[in-house]
């Protein structure tokens, strides 16, 4: 169920889309309310699971992460508790940091991180590619990122 907002809340949420770390008093005056109502309606967002984090975007390859790659995988078995079991696996991965299911030809695609191409080959060969339910799995080494934002579009009309 889609949540009903009002336009002091989308403001909120566009706010801290934009930084995590303002201040609730910063917060307040951006959306034109005092700091104790504010304080409240983040709150009452993050109950409600719509806010469902802070965090530090860190540079991957600032910290020796240099390869970002792409993996297609495609698994023998779409039941639920297969696809179930292939993303409790892919969770256990810390070189995959997205994963998607998708419909069609691949079942699921995955945003991996490895300090270099042999390491990237070695999950390749030694995790993915032996992981139960498996049937296939194409990769792309990422060339260079032209777009990555996190935040969800916010059109406050002005």
């Amino acid at each position: 169920m889609k949540a009903r907002l009002d336009p002091i809340d989308w403001k909120i949420l566009k706010e801290l889309q934009d930084d995590g770390r303002i201040t609730n008093v910063e917060l307040a005056r951006r959306v034109g309310i005092s700091a104790p109502p504010c304080l409240r309606r983040v709150r009452a967002l993050e109950e409600a699971g719509i806010i469902k984090g802070y965090r530090a975007i860190v540079d991957e390859k600032q910290i020796g992460f240099d390869v970002t790659a792409i993996a297609m995988v495609g698994l023998h078995s779409q039941s639920e508790a297969d696809l179930v079991a292939f993303e409790k696996l892919v969770g256990s991965w810390t070189q995959v940091r997205e994963c998607y299911m998708l419909s069609g030809d691949i079942d699921f695609v995955l945003r991996c991180v490895a300090p270099d191409l042999q390491a990237f080959q070695s999950f390749v060969i030694n995790e993915l590619t032996s992981a139960p339910n498996v049937d296939s799995v194409r990769t792309s080494l990422t060339i260079r990122q032209s777009k990555n934002d996190p935040n969800v579009p916010i059109d406050l009309g002005d």
